[in-house]
């Protein structure tokens, strides 16, 4: 427990554990320094986890997007394929299309670059990731829309 007053909301309807989401209600819990935690992507078949949260993101006016994965970052290449692969610290959205990086599903992608909003993919798996990450410790790698330190 790290202290932070938190709210899960989910797309469907799952009121014993999750309010539903009502963007508004979203909006309040984050001006009251609430947590807040969108499950259940967009309630709807046919687009990712990753689309939900990029749309939630969007529709709150969310200051980044935080992607938890089994990774710990971005890479040049697979590195379960190649041990050697290069991690990224901060790469730009054009980097990720330039280079086919795969960060997410395109739509994901697309909403957060036309909204400007930041990307951190970092490894969930990872006891006390989460909490580092909440807290804005720089771990995984950042997507932006500034100059990057691109590795050549």
């Amino acid at each position: 427990q790290v202290g932070v007053d938190t709210r899960l909301i989910s797309a469907i309807q799952m009121r014993e554990i999750a309010e539903p989401f009502i963007p508004k209600r979203a909006k309040r819990h984050l001006e009251k320094g609430r947590l807040v935690i969108f499950a259940s992507g967009t309630g709807n078949p046919y687009f990712t986890t990753d689309s939900g949260a990029a749309l939630r993101a969007s529709e709150i006016g969310a200051d980044v997007v935080l992607k938890g994965t089994k990774v710990d970052g971005i890479y040049e290449e697979d590195p379960v394929k190649n041990p050697q692969a290069k991690r990224y610290r901060e790469v730009t959205f054009n980097d990720v299309i330039q280079h086919n990086l795969g960060v997410m599903d395109m739509t994901a992608f697309t909403l957060c670059q036309e909204n400007t909003m930041p990307i951190v993919v970092f490894n969930m798996n990872t006891a006390g990731n989460l909490v580092r990450v909440v807290k804005g410790e720089k771990i995984g790698t950042l997507v932006n829309g500034e100059k990057s330190r691109f590795y050549e």
